[in-house]
């Protein structure tokens, strides 16, 4: 698969490419959607996972495919205005927004979810790379550091 990332800063373009993101785009410089258009030859892309919110979303869904999915799993820049569903019809896209507590609800759900991610974690698949901590006394400047997207990666609070 050819993997489309968006990031707000040059730094996070460049953690994106280093992580194996084929095309990194920085969404605060250039139009993302147009340039994913490019990137595909003008057909867009099959899926679309939004973290960020109302900044992206337009554009996210601009970057889908005909038969597309987009899925809205997060909201740092704020709430997605409310949609019309025709919107949809457009493009014969489908749109959710999942929450992981509905994914977690059951215990053994959670567990196997958990044991899941340890098995990718420990064979080298997924790495987790802590980029910046705190001490618990600076727990307020940690939350307005990720509420102002100043941070990347983990963030480790020390106790």
């Amino acid at each position: 698969a050819t993997v489309i990332g968006t990031a707000g800063s040059a730094e996070k373009v460049a953690l994106a490419r280093a992580h194996g993101c084929d095309h990194p785009i920085d969404y605060s410089r250039e139009d993302f959607a147009a340039r994913v258009k490019e990137i595909t030859g003008g057909r867009g892309v099959d899926k679309v996972f939004d973290g960020i919110g109302k900044a992206t979303f337009e554009g996210s869904f601009d970057s889908l495919a005909p038969m597309g999915h987009l899925v809205s799993f997060g909201q740092a820049s704020g709430p997605v205005e409310p949609i019309a569903i025709a919107m949809l019809g457009q493009k014969s896209a489908t749109l959710t927004r999942p929450s992981l507590f509905h994914y977690s609800a059951k215990r053994e759900d959670l567990l196997a979810m958990a044991g899941n991610l340890m098995d990718v974690v420990a064979k080298g698949v997924v790495r987790i790379e802590v980029e910046q901590t705190y001490p618990l006394a600076d727990a307020a400047q940690a939350h307005r550091d990720l509420e102002a997207r100043k941070t990347t990666g983990s963030t480790v609070m020390l106790v």
